[in-house]
């Protein structure tokens, strides 16, 4: 089984443009989040899949590996699927470029999914880590998920799900890592389908995968890593990079 990291890194963020270059302890956050996936020791290899000269000079600087986009996408999983179309591989992992925390343990719980997985119903894999924090629970850019009994996933979104509507029930909010573990096959798939209605409400990408039917794993972890969404989160990111 083949293993591949696949990093996308588009220059011009809608919430915060050129964050993939802001400097994180003497590093672009990009090299960071490359670095932090290449000493995992997981992956045959590790991309940076980009349409941004200065991203991909970043990467090269350091000996990377640089795939550049040759469309426009509008989320990540395209911009992927792009790339890996005529590669020999099984598995594609996604490391979302703004995650430079993201652990070994995490990413070996994904991988693992799909070696424990020998019949192949499995489409797709991705961590959750519940959250208690009020504010964390109401901030739209930590994307929420419930599933089933089995882990699979039911829904995502950027409210609060699910809803609190009995006041002496206590509900578990997971929080829905930006890290993704495909099968070839159903990333491919998801490139020649449409935007679909729930996800251009929420634009939240997985519910693409949701609303065709594909089956989506989610493996609890209990690392809480920081994404770099906004100025703060940054700030917060770099007060880590310097207690360590």
């Amino acid at each position: 089984m083949k293993i591949i990291a696949m990093i996308p890194a588009r220059y011009d963020a809608t919430r915060f443009p050129g964050k993939l270059m802001k400097d994180l302890g003497g590093k672009p956050v990009i090299v960071r989040t490359y670095e932090a996936a290449k000493a995992t020791n997981l992956f045959h290899d590790v991309f940076v899949v980009t349409d941004s000269d200065k991203i991909e000079k970043a990467i090269q600087d350091i000996g990377g590996q640089v795939v550049r986009s040759k469309k426009e996408h509008s989320c990540g999983s395209d911009r992927i699927a792009e790339a890996i179309e005529n590669m020999n591989v099984d598995i594609v992992i996604n490391v979302q470029g703004d995650e430079p925390f993201i652990d070994r343990d995490s990413l070996a719980k994904l991988i693992d999914v799909f070696q424990q997985d020998k019949y192949e119903e499995i489409d797709l894999a991705s961590l959750r880590v519940s959250i208690k924090e009020e504010s964390d629970v109401s901030n739209p850019n930590n994307v929420k998920v419930i599933t089933d009994t089995n882990g699979f996933a039911l829904y995502f979104s950027r409210n609060p799900i699910p809803y609190q509507r009995d006041k002496n029930t206590i509900p578990t909010y997971y929080k829905h890592i930006g890290v993704y573990a495909f099968r070839k096959q159903a990333l491919l798939d998801f490139y020649h389908l449409e935007e679909t209605p729930l996800e251009a409400v929420e634009k939240i990408e997985c519910l693409r995968y949701l609303e065709t039917g594909k089956r989506i794993k989610m493996v609890k972890t209990s690392k809480v890593t920081i994404g770099i969404d906004t100025p703060e989160d940054l700030e917060i990111a770099k007060k880590k990079i310097n207690s360590e």
